[in-house]
């Protein structure tokens, strides 16, 4: 299968000399030495972001990808497929949590619909890149064709590749889709080689009959399609989603142009997870917001060997959890540039 040609584009690495002089700043400032903690550790993180001292983080992109998925018929979900459409409409009106938050952070926001069951009123907030109703049924077909899986990719991709994009200082991915907890669920088990019982939450908030239907159905891809999972742009094909494979993009597409990322919860893991997997370069870029309450993101995490931002027991979705991080990461930005040193206050430092 042959994927876009910018999938294999450099990914400069952050900038080891300004993370360097940050930290020498952090060590001056009037505090004892780590007593910020993570907040010291976000701070020289964007240093090498944008090759500077003293970062800034005033822009901010943010784009929901919406799409939904054949598993969906199969009762995995405790909302009807028709809710993807009607949350896209909500996105746009400003009545999400994500809508919210973004206002606050006075962000770039637009909403990406790549492909639903209802229909979708046009909207200045909504950006339609239709690649069809819907992904197929993961436990009896590949859910995508590689036509269909490069059309996401680069649907994503394009939204980090236009001109102001390096005017931007983080980009923010947000998903919705019914059903998309168990693309993400199956996509780890296979990419980590996890068991789908361990991986596999309640989502929206399904009882454990669904749960255990759930799993079952994760199993039999993972049977289906164990000739064709060799790779990991044929783990997506066979079991991701439309949305998903766009963050894949826009992850990768963000890195690339020198931004940053704020990975958000349980399925923008599974999207990083198999980024990073495409292109290993990227790592360095992403940085994750917050431990989902989907019971199987710490697992997703902890195998992937990275730390989440906050944990307060979400699991909404929609860039929400990132949008959250982002305001500790301005935060941070701002101890690090407005405290004084010890010189300037003229108090004495430790010896």
């Amino acid at each position: 299968m042959t994927l876009p040609s910018w999938i294999t584009h450099t990914i400069t690495a952050p900038d080891v000399a300004a993370e360097t002089a940050a930290r020498e700043h952090q060590a001056q400032l009037t505090k004892p030495a780590g007593s910020l903690g993570r907040l010291e550790q976000l701070a020289v993180a964007f240093a090498g972001f944008q090759g500077c001292v003293k970062p800034q983080l005033k822009r901010i992109k943010i784009r929901v990808f919406a799409a939904d998925h054949g598993i969906a018929a199969q009762g995995t979900s405790l909302y009807p497929q028709e809710v993807t459409a009607q949350m896209l409409a909500n996105f746009c009106r400003g009545g999400a949590a994500i809508s919210v938050l973004a206002n606050l952070l006075q962000a770039d926001f637009c909403v990406v619909n790549l492909g639903c069951v209802g229909e979708v009123a046009a909207h200045k907030k909504l950006i339609d890149k239709t690649i069809a109703p819907s992904t197929a049924d993961f436990s009896c077909a590949p859910a995508m064709t590689a036509e269909q899986l490069n059309a996401a990719l680069n649907g994503g991709y394009s939204e980090t590749n236009d001109l102001d994009i390096k005017n931007n200082q983080l980009f923010i991915g947000g998903e919705m889709g019914i059903g998309n907890t168990t693309s993400a669920a199956a996509l780890l088990a296979a990419l980590l080689q996890l068991s789908p019982a361990d991986i596999t939450g309640k989502g929206t908030g399904i009882d454990d009959a669904t749960l255990t239907r759930k799993t079952q159905l994760i199993s039999k891809a993972l049977e289906l399609h164990r000739d064709q999972l060799t790779n990991p742009a044929a783990l997506l094909r066979c079991l991701g989603g439309f949305e998903i494979a766009a963050l894949v993009g826009a992850y990768i597409g963000s890195a690339q142009q020198g931004v940053p990322v704020l990975v958000d919860g349980f399925i923008s893991t599974a999207a990083a997870a198999i980024a990073v997997a495409l292109q290993p370069t990227l790592a360095p870029w992403l940085l994750y917001a917050h431990l989902s309450n989907e019971s199987g993101h710490k697992l997703a995490l902890n195998k992937l060997n990275v730390q989440p931002i906050l944990a307060l027991d979400m699991r909404l979705g929609e860039g929400s959890g990132a949008a959250l991080a982002a305001g500790v990461i301005a935060q941070a930005l701002a101890l690090h540039n407005k405290m004084a040193t010890f010189a300037d206050a003229g108090v004495t430092d430790a010896d």
